[in-house]
């Protein structure tokens, strides 16, 4: 009788209530559960279960095996499954939380490089600006950008983007362009609703701290599209750097006010902070400490 097995009828047992229930869930005969606990209490040398017609009680012995045995069982498995993932690299499925448009430009080609050497891995890409709850949700690892809530994740952080002042040349040819951070209150202005706070955007210009209040006829709880009516010339937008790099680069938006700072948000990886992870979401957690690290701010 091998010993793992009439571990897993033991706990099996004392889960369902009974051997059957333990050999439903087992895919064995009542019978051959049976006689595997007997063979346990056999080779453990004492009774690990009191038998009844109604149901099954734990004898004192019992009890202290069911304290130490459904852990070592989830360890064993654990630990084969990741020697049988080391041969045939990773599989299963990684369940990911980004923001909205962070995830769309950032962390779904990094998921695409990191998926393509296993064909077997599932990538479960949720995409939502709100803070998901992990446990609920299934979720193996999050980004999240800004303050962090204190709570029971562990967080690894990657890096930080900078909030940077735009506007399109033909919106700043036609209302001119603010030469202090005071100006910008007489600008129009498009808010994302998405950033925490009473709405008005804290700049730093040198030792002095801003607190703009500003206005316009848009607000929108998206950063891709802040950036969107920025390009077409609706007014000044503080944008995410990732979200705009290209576009300074190819002249569609100007650095307004460069000399002023929006704020920097730090980026992270956070995860449930369990003592063991699965091979597959340590491998994820170690890709984006090197790759999103290259390719934002620090």
């Amino acid at each position: 009788m091998d010993l793992v097995d009439g571990m897993r009828v033991f706990v099996a047992s004392v889960e369902t209530g009974s051997f059957s229930g333990a050999a439903a869930r087992l895919g064995m005969s009542p019978k051959l559960a049976s006689k595997y606990m007997a063979e346990l209490e056999a080779q453990l040398g004492t009774q690990l279960l009191h038998r009844t017609t109604r149901r099954l009680g734990l004898t004192a012995a019992g009890e202290q095996l069911l304290s130490r045995a459904p852990e070592w069982l989830n360890e064993l498995d654990e630990m084969t499954g990741e020697l049988r993932e080391a041969r045939r690299g990773l599989s299963g499925t990684l369940r990911v939380s980004a923001p909205v448009t962070f995830g769309e430009l950032r962390v779904l080609p990094l998921l695409r490089r990191f998926r393509a050497p296993y064909p077997d891995l599932v990538i479960d890409l949720r995409l939502s600006d709100r803070f998901v709850d992990l446990a609920a949700e299934g979720i193996d690892v999050a980004i999240r950008i800004g303050r962090l809530d204190n709570s029971a994740l562990i967080a690894r952080r990657l890096g930080r983007t900078s909030l940077l002042l735009v506007a399109s040349r033909a919106y700043l040819d036609r209302s001119g362009r603010p030469e202090t951070a005071e100006d910008l209150a007489r600008h129009t202005c498009i808010r994302d609703t998405n950033m925490r706070g009473d709405g008005a955007w804290p700049l730093t210009e040198g030792a002095l701290v801003h607190r703009m209040v500003v206005s316009g006829p848009y607000l929108v709880n998206s950063a891709r599209l802040a950036r969107d009516l920025a390009v077409e010339g609706e007014g000044i937008s503080l944008c995410p750097d990732y979200m705009v790099q290209s576009d300074l680069a190819e002249g569609r938006l100007e650095h307004v006010l460069p000399e002023v700072c929006g704020p920097r948000l730090d980026i992270h990886a956070v995860h449930i902070g369990a003592r063991r992870l699965a091979r597959r979401q340590r491998a994820l957690l170690d890709f984006l400490m090197r790759e999103v690290a290259d390719s934002v701010s620090n």
